[in-house]
């Protein structure tokens, strides 16, 4: 499939990581998601119901995002993938990449992130 739905640089507060610190002060984690579909009937009817709604999927990952806390982001990415699969059948193939540009680590560095690639099963 060579049709992608592309959002980039969502920025959204989060509590993850396995520091206690990094759970107590939270920060802005950024997330890229590229996602395959058909958009040929989207592109002909213009009609939200024959793509995914940005909004929603936004919503989605704000939700896993800003929620509970967990150790990695292996994990976040995991569920962010999962719940969108889940939720847009028109899905056929999912790309995501969380970014934690202010992880806690010793030296200098521009960003740390983790990207999945997962499909409809």
């Amino acid at each position: 499939m060579s049709d992608k739905v592309i959002i980039t640089g969502i920025e959204i507060f989060g509590r993850h990581g396995v520091g206690e610190l990094e759970r107590r002060r939270g920060q802005v984690f950024k997330i890229d998601v590229e996602m395959d579909l058909d958009l040929v009937k989207a592109g002909f009817s213009d009609d939200i119901k024959d793509t995914v709604d940005y909004a929603e999927v936004i919503y989605d990952i704000d939700r896993i995002v800003s929620g509970p806390p967990r150790n990695l982001i292996e994990t976040v990415a995991e569920e962010i993938a999962e719940t969108l699969l889940k939720s847009f059948r028109r899905l056929e193939r999912i790309k995501v990449t969380v970014h934690k540009p202010n992880a806690q680590l010793p030296v200098k560095y521009a960003d740390a992130a983790v990207s999945i690639v997962r499909w409809r099963r």
